[in-house]
């Protein structure tokens, strides 16, 4: 919203500076984008008359002109210029810049042009900065007084405020609406005069006897009216008519009225549209006017009909939909309600009698109407965001006064048809609520003053207020709204910033619990290194590399190679192996910490996880060490280190192999008795598949058991030797060796310290489909030396337990 700060300035003068204006304005809520003078800043520029001009003796394109600058001291000043402009000649009025004047970039002095004096200089509306090029002097009108100001006369002491409103202040589209909050804001008299020309003059700002809106009358002196009826009154709830014969539409548009529409960024079309655009700006009221005798009888509200068409004002042919509002005639669709007028009725030179319309449209009915036909108009960007209901009336009544004063003309009875308009229901505004949310104390009286500054009703209770917004504002509705507005009239500075206040103390760091950058950590230590990968996956990744048939599917995907959620991260990782192996890197060590979704029994599933992937040498190219490709017990260490090694972790080889790793070379992971993730190596077709040249290991567990680990415990240190005994079993050969080791844990067996293999043989003396397996067995008391019957006594158990369970028979 572009205005003109004088314009402003006629309906609410408050004593701020253009500066503090836009600042109240800003912090108000409404705010101030731009600011830009209309003019440059000069002085010393008057209305001159060429009383006399005859040609420079020496130049053919100049002229000497004799020029009257007004009066000094009482008498008539005139003063020599020579003027090359085409359009110079004896009675033309113009600015003249007297010698001192200071214009954009030029000084004026006297000078000496090819032999004659010169005391200043004529002015075209470049010189003065007001265009980008002219061909001549500015002429001013005959009844310009000579000797005047020139910044006076054109009302050049003034800003262009450009507004960058919020959709829901529709009532700040006007000069009106922002005046109303202007007053409201700054306290200020709010001054609703309507004069013909208005005065911008500081002097006469405040001169005006503040009316009420609607006071202004016409004097009808027609008696002709047009019919309206109105098949949607849902749509257009509000309708008015008049008709007004016998204007002048090639009457000229008066100065003011062209610079004001001019300085809120509007072209000046004629007479009759001028004045339509100025009362839009001023009241912020959409109106139009059509061609009487382009009319046939009678004026209907109605919805399109099928396969109706309409030609604009701007020349475009529009195909109408059912949905579409228009006005018509009997004949015929003649303006796209709330939109644009047709091109068929329109006002032109040769206009004698007019019909004016001025209607409230309901913004659903409006809203999106433009945009689908390729428009926007200042009409449409109003009617769809809320435009004043109580206002029509008086807007058709002010465009009307101004038609007759400029155009002439008679003034027929309004015509109207007015049905069930928007009701404003009262909001109940709660004083405790307010002083809650606001987080200062406002005296209640104070708030029933800010309410009647904001021009709302209300009735006040014990502890509440029950609060009327009138019909110009469409933004309040609940109490919230209310408790806004209250904030930005007391001010948002106002409203101090009071700091948050919390005690302080050390939150709990158990030790068994360990962070999420621990696992990092140890990682990079290792030498791999944190990548991060896309949540969203390929579906096939999900289906065949991880078996997974039912993955969560995004309902609105980024791209298609994204359309579900990871259920694990390997996927991740073989894709950025690919990456880097395509940029001539043979070696990766990767890890990811993130997030894997997966449902269950319809409920969705999100679970924190570390994965790694392995490829290429197990070394880093050096001088010391044979280079060999990594191999399962490399990851395997990488594993062991994350899990600290507990005794309740184990690596188990699982009948049912992981569609993404080799079934002969993968194994699940076990800690604390549960199964938390896999290790292996890559299934020889997916090697294949990412054309991968080496062998590739990958692993993935949950972090939740990994980060809890045990606090260290003190155990007392045997001062006495430990006994070993190396005994040798026979088993089948199915018989696994950590399936003895667990058992053997399990059975805590007194004194047994440590159990290890230390051999495997199978061949001549041993059965077929049997073993031979090797341990190393230490035994210990902490308080005594063992004697041997201590010591065969644990044997015997230990080989009793081995017995039982696995069939083991002594080797001889």
């Amino acid at each position: 919203m572009q205005f003109s700060e004088n314009w402003l300035r006629t309906f609410v003068n408050p004593k701020l500076s253009s500066q503090e204006l836009g600042h109240a304005l800003t912090m108000a809520g409404l705010e101030v984008e731009e600011m830009t003078p209309v003019a440059p800043a000069f002085g010393n520029i008057v209305i001159g008359e060429i009383i006399e001009a005859v040609k420079h003796p020496d130049a053919d394109r100049l002229q000497v002109c004799k020029v009257n600058v007004g009066k000094e001291n009482g008498i008539i000043k005139i003063l020599q210029i020579v003027c090359g402009a085409a359009n110079a000649r004896v009675g033309l009025k113009a600015p003249c810049a007297l010698v001192g004047a200071e214009l954009p970039g030029i000084s004026i002095k006297q000078a000496n042009v090819r032999g004659v004096e010169s005391f200043g200089m004529l002015c075209s509306e470049k010189e003065l900065g007001l265009a980008e090029a002219a061909t001549g002097l500015l002429e001013l009108p005959a009844d310009a007084t000579v000797g005047q100001d020139i910044r006076d006369y054109l009302d050049l002491n003034d800003t262009l405020f450009t507004l960058k409103l919020t959709p829901n202040r529709a009532d700040c589209l006007s000069i009106l609406g922002i005046a109303r909050d202007v007053a409201a804001i700054t306290g200020a008299p709010l001054n609703i005069t309507f004069n013909s020309a208005p005065n911008s003059t500081s002097s006469n700002r405040t001169s005006a006897k503040p009316v009420d809106i609607g006071s202004q009358s016409i004097a009808l002196s027609s008696q002709k009216t047009m019919a309206v009826l109105v098949n949607a009154p849902q749509a257009c709830p509000a309708y008015f008519g008049r008709v007004i014969e016998g204007v002048n539409a090639k009457a000229a548009t008066p100065d003011y009225m062209i610079r004001a529409l001019e300085r809120s960024g509007v072209r000046s079309i004629s007479a009759i549209v001028d004045i339509t655009n100025f009362v839009l700006i001023e009241l912020g009221q959409p109106m139009h006017a059509f061609d009487l005798a382009k009319l046939d009888t009678n004026i209907e509200v109605r919805f399109a009909k099928a396969g109706e068409t309409l030609t604009l004002l701007n020349d475009t042919e529009v195909k109408l939909q059912a949905d579409d509002l228009v006005i018509a005639d009997n004949k015929r669709a003649i303006a796209l309600a709330g939109i644009m007028g047709g091109e068929p009725t329109s006002v032109t030179d040769t206009t004698t009698d007019i019909f004016l319309e001025s209607a409230f449209f309901t913004p659903d009915i409006i809203a999106g109407k433009a945009r689908r036909l390729g428009l926007s108009t200042d009409s449409s960007y109003r009617f769809e965001r809320g435009v004043d209901f109580g206002n029509t009336l008086f807007a058709l009544e002010r465009a009307t006064a101004l038609i007759l004063e400029i155009c002439g003309g008679k003034a027929g009875n309004v015509t109207q048809a007015v049905s069930i308009l928007p009701t404003r229901n009262a909001v109940n505004l709660r004083y405790a609520r307010l002083i809650s949310v606001l987080g200062v104390n406002i005296a209640k009286d104070t708030v029933g003053k800010l309410l009647s500054q904001l021009g709302f009703a209300f009735t006040e209770s014990a502890d509440s207020f029950a609060v009327q917004a009138p019909s110009y504002r469409f933004d309040i509705a609940r109490e919230e709204d209310l408790i806004e507005e209250i904030a930005r009239l007391h001010g948002y500075d106002k409203i101090e910033a009071i700091a948050p206040t919390a005690t302080l103390i050390m939150l709990p760091a158990p030790e068994a619990a360990l962070n999420k950058a621990w696992l990092a950590d140890a990682l990079c230590a290792q030498g791999y290194q944190e990548v991060v990968t896309y949540s969203f996956v390929d579906e096939s990744w999900e289906r065949d590399l991880l078996g997974n048939v039912n993955p969560i599917a995004l309902k609105n995907p980024i791209a298609s190679n994204m359309s579900v959620m990871r259920s694990s991260m390997w996927g991740g990782l073989l894709d950025t192996l690919t990456y880097n192996l395509n940029r001539k890197q043979d070696r990766a060590m990767l890890f990811e910490i993130g997030a894997t979704y997966s449902k269950d029994k319809g409920a969705y599933q999100e679970e924190t996880r570390v994965a790694g992937l392995f490829y290429g040498a197990a070394q880093p190219e050096q001088w010391a060490a044979v280079s060999r490709d990594v191999d399962f017990y490399d990851v395997k260490a990488t594993v062991d280190a994350l899990t600290h090694s507990q005794a309740e972790y184990r690596v188990e080889a699982s009948q049912n192999s992981h569609p993404a790793l080799h079934p002969g070379q993968s194994a699940h992971v076990f800690l604390h008795g549960k199964a938390i993730g896999w290790l292996g190596k890559l299934h020889p077709k997916w090697q294949q598949h990412y054309n991968l040249a080496k062998n590739t290991f990958l692993f993935e567990l949950e972090t939740s058991s990994l980060l809890k680990t045990k606090v260290p415990a003190y155990e007392e240190v045997s001062k006495f030797l430990a006994v070993r005994r190396d005994i040798a079993i026979v088993v089948d050969a199915n018989v696994s060796v950590e399936a003895i080791l667990i058992a053997v844990k399990e059975a805590h067996i007194s004194l047994l310290q440590e159990i290890q293999l230390f051999d495997v043989y199978q061949g001549k003396g041993i059965e077929e489909n049997k073993k031979s397996l090797a341990f190393l067995i230490l035994m210990q008391d902490t308080h005594k030396t063992l004697v041997d019957k201590e010591a065969e006594a644990a044997m015997a158990e230990l080989l009793k337990l081995l017995e039982n369970k696995f069939g083991a028979q002594l080797r001889n």
